[in-house]
């Protein structure tokens, strides 16, 4: 019986571990913000994916931030650049809006999400601006990480004049089941 115990509570200890390498579902709003002036990078680099594999079609999702999308572009402080919701494992992901020009995306990088005790977010994304002959001439980057986003609430992430609003939802169990009573009883 003691076995049985011991056995209970290290399954308490480990099973949020094992729920960390989930689904999420991701809805993202990219908005130029149009107060703080450009800072322009250098280009975006030619493996600007890194290797990510790109959000399959069938992963795709209806944005459900639809409210605050409109609010955004109703005020003429910011523009919405890209509004995307998909679901993803752990792990990177490429994104990419526009149309392709020579290994180039109008909108193009990467969201990488992580969770230990809270979830991890690397955004690293370029607004490119292309010439007459689809050549990327300038690229605006934001760069940002945070490591303590909460699941399913709403985050933003300033790079200056480029932000984001993230939202991150784990597809798991609200809370793991706390140990029956009488199983904690020696």
């Amino acid at each position: 019986m003691r076995a049985i115990r011991c056995l209970t509570l290290l399954l308490a200890f480990f099973t949020p571990a094992a729920f960390a390498e989930g689904v999420y579902q991701v809805e993202m709003i990219l908005v130029r913000q149009n107060a703080v002036p450009a800072i322009t990078s250098q280009s975006a680099p030619e493996d600007w994916s890194n290797g990510a594999q790109t959000i399959a079609e069938g992963n795709l999702r209806q944005p459900a931030m639809t409210d605050e999308a409109a609010k955004l572009s109703a005020d003429n402080q910011y523009t919405v650049l890209l509004h995307k919701a998909w679901t993803q494992d752990a792990g990177t992901v490429a994104i990419s809006d526009g149309k392709k020009q020579f290994g180039h995306f109008p909108i193009e990088g990467n969201l990488n999400l992580n969770e230990e005790r809270f979830i991890s977010v690397e955004a690293s994304l370029w607004v490119n601006q292309f010439d007459g002959n689809g050549a990327v001439v300038q690229s605006e980057q934001l760069k940002q990480s945070n490591s303590t986003v909460k699941n399913g609430e709403l985050t933003f992430l300033d790079g200056g004049h480029l932000a984001l609003l993230l939202k991150v939802t784990a597809n798991r169990p609200a809370s793991t089941p706390a140990p029956a009573p009488e199983m904690m009883e020696q």
